[in-house]
């Protein structure tokens, strides 16, 4: 026991010393003296290999959606993202009675003065393309979003018949530059850039009803059957399947929406006077959004053939696969500890100095390749037993190096996969060889906060770069730098 916890201190103080240096020369004589029991040796191993793989497509049901269509300057081909969204209904959402309403449709019922859509944008592309215009069209779906069904970024709506047939179809000419809202309005400090889409035009619902806006529907499908709008589940299945927004035409505007919003306005009267109401159904994480994003993939293949590098490249564009050299490892070591394994992965400048060259991916996921798809569709948190999150290291860091990515500790990453193999190839003389992707890990940009997420989301921002590896790497080599541990035989 007294080992145990000897050993266990000296984790943790590797540890600290792992998360403030580059170099891992002189760990053990820093740890121990010639009357401790523990040698402590270093050694840095390169990798197997470190390649570029085309993420195809990539799980979307997540909580912010992205719209545009912009030209990529690395290659010239242009990358636009879609969406489909469901409107959340509050479980105390309450509209008051027919006889209260003010106003009116031409059959004396009920009716709406106006409805619209409301999405608001968080940030351009580009500020020079602040003004950049896209044609957008809004249409109703007539399939609502299921839970249990995997969405890709490959799932088109249309194609898949989601989108009804002479259903809701709006346009709208936009700019991320909202130029209906004046200069003395944007200022404000409480002022959030946004895009508006009237639905005033007269609707057609399913059975056939026709209704002066999409307003007046809604408030009387509630009139009729207020059990529709009890929970989310319900409406989304019985009034409002969701609506799917595209890109028509035009480029230059990309831009995350922070927060989308279904609203309708009325009058009541109250009393002696009468009020103007509203309510606002909102796109949140309890309902399903999906975004639908098109790629070039004649240009992802061409970067994917690059062989002096590796790249990174969202949204669901490249990522970069690492052959961890796990037997090298451990093989002469396997009665040793492994304290600590770190890796780490440099950026390399962008060749181009255009303005309008895509970010740097802040949080990259590291995880055993063939978890790309479970991780996800399963809605899993990073363990840094198998999983593991980082930041972008670049100014103000403790790191030495700078313009990198630092995973201090992968030791238990290491140890689980070789102890996986161990047992693998006891039962079975071909597993190795029965599992090439045994050792190999993928980084995956994600958008994920420890503080206030619930999950981890493939990030679909526009970013780009690339990494030193790839199979003719002129730089130094990728490699990963372990402490081990050993107990003196008394």
């Amino acid at each position: 026991m007294k080992r145990f916890y000897y050993l266990a201190g000296v984790v943790l103080t590797v540890m600290a010393i792992y998360s403030c240096s580059e170099d891992t020369a002189g760990i053990g004589q820093s740890l121990t003296s010639a009357t401790d029991q523990l040698d402590i040796t270093t050694e840095d191993i390169e990798v197997d290999s470190t390649r570029t793989i085309i993420a195809d497509s990539v799980f979307t049901l997540g909580n912010s959606s992205y719209l545009g269509r912009v030209r990529d300057p690395e290659t010239l081909a242009d990358v636009k993202s879609e969406f489909t969204t469901q409107f959340h209904v509050l479980d105390d959402m309450f509209i008051s009675p027919d006889s209260k309403f003010v106003s009116r449709g031409e059959d004396g019922l009920a009716a709406a003065d106006s409805c619209d859509i409301i999405l608001y944008v968080s940030s351009p592309y580009n500020a020079k393309d602040s003004l950049s215009s896209v044609k957008m069209k809004i249409y109703e779906l007539q399939n609502t979003l299921e839970e249990g069904t995997r969405y890709y970024s490959s799932f088109d709506p249309i194609a898949n018949n989601f989108v009804r047939t002479n259903g809701l179809n709006k346009g709208k000419m936009l700019t991320f530059l909202n130029q209906l809202d004046t200069d003395e309005e944007r200022d404000e400090s409480s002022y959030l850039n946004n895009i508006r889409i009237t639905l005033n035009a007269p609707y057609t619902a399913p059975d056939g009803t026709t209704y002066n806006n999409y307003g007046t529907y809604l408030i009387r499908m509630y009139h009729q059957h207020p059990e529709y709008f009890r929970n989310s589940y319900s409406f989304s299945h019985n009034v409002c399947p969701g609506f799917f927004f595209q890109v028509a035409d035009g480029y230059g505007f990309y831009s995350k929406l922070s927060n989308i919003g279904l609203r309708t306005f009325y009058r009541l009267q109250d009393e002696d006077s009468v009020a103007n109401y509203s309510f606002t159904l909102a796109s949140t994480k309890e309902v399903l959004q999906t975004t639908y994003v098109t790629n070039d993939k004649k240009a992802l293949e061409k970067l994917a053939a690059e062989k002096e590098h590796t790249y990174l490249k969202t949204p669901a564009g490249l990522f970069t696969e690492v052959a961890l050299p796990i037997k090298k490892i451990k093989q002469g070591h396997e009665s040793d500890s492994l304290i600590a394994a770190k890796i780490t992965f440099q950026r390399l400048n962008n060749q181009k100095t255009d303005t309008r060259m895509f970010g740097v991916p802040q949080t990259l996921l590291m995880l055993p390749k063939d978890s790309l798809k479970s991780f996800f569709e399963g809605n899993n948190l990073p363990d840094n037993k198998l999983t593991y999150i980082v930041k972008y290291n670049y100014n103000g860091s403790t790191y030495k190096n700078n313009n990198t990515y630092n995973f201090t500790n992968i030791s238990n990453l290491i140890t689980t996969l070789w102890n996986m193999r161990q047992k693998g190839m006891v039962e079975n003389p071909n597993w190795e060889a029965e599992h090439p992707d045994w050792n190999k890990v993928v980084l995956v940009p994600v958008n994920y906060n420890s503080s206030t997420s619930t999950s981890v989301d493939h990030d679909m921002s526009l970013t780009s770069i690339r990494l030193v590896g790839g199979t003719n790497n002129p730089n130094d080599p990728v490699k990963v730098s372990v402490v081990y541990g050993k107990f003196r035989e008394k």
